[in-house]
């Protein structure tokens, strides 16, 4: 979710994963992997979705003037480590480095290099190389095209808050050629692409800022969820490979987009692939938090310009791992399984330059935030585990259970209602809301890479 557009920047450049990549662009192409018989045509749209409050900003600006400006805080990711405790792993050498994070974005951004070099240095982090993968004929990228610049938003929110949390991982960027107006919805392209790059050892975290709503898919209102279920080729793989897959829970609260995006359903919803019991989920929570970054309150939920997608899957039935939850989801798949942060009252400041007439600063929340923010922290957990941690769900709920493993239940009462459908409340232990909670990172990575040894 998109709020702020402000000033500008300067670059430099680090490490690479361009061997990796090298290895599965040598044999990947779109042909390379069938996609399903039975293509749904649901289009995957980014989470990412605009709300643009303030123009001509030199550069992030305090949350006091923030608040003066657009009444809503925003947080640097030098905040985020100091919320989210991750100093404390950064000083011991924890930073994700050795570890890949694949992010998959139609169309991506040209500039996204440049952009988060400049993001890097304005807080003085670091920069690492950004592989970019074409995956199919990718258009030669148009600012004039509502549909690419609304990816390269998302391609670059992703990038940015992946790097935020773990600033030695390597980052591949997967770009498909996917267009609204050319008569393909782009989820068949979109998994196609992830089954190679794990078929060719290329990443060990997922994270997907993307969605449909389940009920948009052909066949769900006779009660046929082939569509969804001919599209888990990749998330099968990626169990098969110990790769953890991710996908943000969506910004409407217990309901969802419908399918011309244009409205909201009036009942509860969910969405795919956040509900896929192959996935984590992750949801969203509202920070708050001090100039230094220390927390003034306990996390809420996120729901302003949006809400933490949650809720009950039409299509999945109650996974194994949330066996210990069923008096929440009832027979269901229940969504999200975690929160990070994603309101847009203490969205995160981005920079990007893709759309030349608008070069600068953004204030950016949504779940599209929360899912890369957690795929640092999967990262870090992959580097002290000294390999991949894989499918996580499990763990999550067997931590959420005991005390000192890095699980903070958020429980103040705030829910995720919104456009007029009732949502979950937080409440004590896992809900609907928030899931299991959110982390505390060094405690977290830890009980994480020691649970994956088992």
């Amino acid at each position: 979710m998109h709020i702020a557009r402000t000033g500008r920047g300067v670059a430099a450049a680090t490490a690479t994963a361009a061997a990796l990549v090298a290895a599965a662009l040598a044999t990947a192409a779109p042909a390379g992997v069938a996609a399903p018989a039975a293509v749904p045509h649901t289009f995957a749209a980014p989470a990412v979705a605009g709300h643009t409050l303030a123009h001509d900003v030199d550069s992030p600006i305090s949350i006091a003037q923030c608040q003066a400006k657009w009444h809503i805080n925003c947080y640097t990711p030098l905040q985020y480590r100091i919320a989210y405790h991750l100093d404390s792993l950064y000083r011991k050498g924890v930073t994700g480095k050795g570890r890949t994070i694949v992010i998959v974005d139609s169309f991506g951004s040209p500039t996204i290099q440049h952009d988060l070099d400049v993001y890097s240095k304005q807080f003085g982090m670091p920069s690492t190389k950004v592989d970019v993968v074409k995956w199919g004929k990718v258009p030669p990228f148009d600012p004039k095209n509502s549909d690419m610049t609304g990816w390269a938003g998302e391609s670059t929110l992703d990038v940015e808050m992946a790097h935020a949390v773990a600033p030695g991982a390597k980052i591949v960027l997967v770009e498909t050629g996917v267009a609204e107006t050319e008569g393909v919805t782009g989820l068949p392209e979109m998994m196609s692409a992830e089954k190679s790059l794990i078929d060719h050892g290329v990443g060990d975290v997922i994270t997907q800022s993307f969605g449909a709503t389940e009920n948009t898919f052909p066949g769900f209102g006779k009660g046929d969820f082939s569509s969804i279920r001919n599209l888990r080729y990749a998330f099968e793989d990626a169990a098969r490979k110990h790769v953890t897959v991710l996908a943000s829970s969506g910004d409407g609260g217990a309901t969802d987009s419908t399918a011309d995006g244009k409205g909201y359903y009036k009942e509860r919803v969910n969405s795919w692939p956040s509900a896929d019991p192959l996935v984590t989920s992750v949801g969203g929570t509202q920070l708050h938090l001090d100039q230094q970054g220390k927390r003034i309150a306990p996390d809420s939920v996120y729901n302003d310009y949006g809400a933490g997608g949650g809720g009950q899957s039409h299509v999945f039935t109650r996974p194994g791992f949330q066996n210990g939850v069923k008096k929440v989801v009832g027979s269901r798949r229940g969504t999200p399984d975690v929160s990070m942060a994603a309101a847009v009252n203490g969205g995160a400041w981005v920079y990007s330059s893709y759309d030349p007439t608008a070069v600068g600063w953004d204030v950016y929340g949504g779940t599209s935030e929360a899912s890369p923010l957690f795929s640092g922290v999967v990262a870090l957990a992959d580097q002290v585990a000294g390999h991949r941690v894989g499918d996580i769900n499990t763990a999550l709920y067997s931590l959420a259970k005991h005390k000192g493993t890095g699980i903070v239940d958020v429980n103040d009462g705030t829910d995720n209602s919104y456009e007029g459908v009732t949502g979950y409340q937080a409440v004590n232990g896992y809900d609907m809301a928030t899931g299991v909670g959110t982390v505390d990172a060094p405690a977290f990575v830890a009980a994480l890479a020691k649970a994956s040894r088992h």
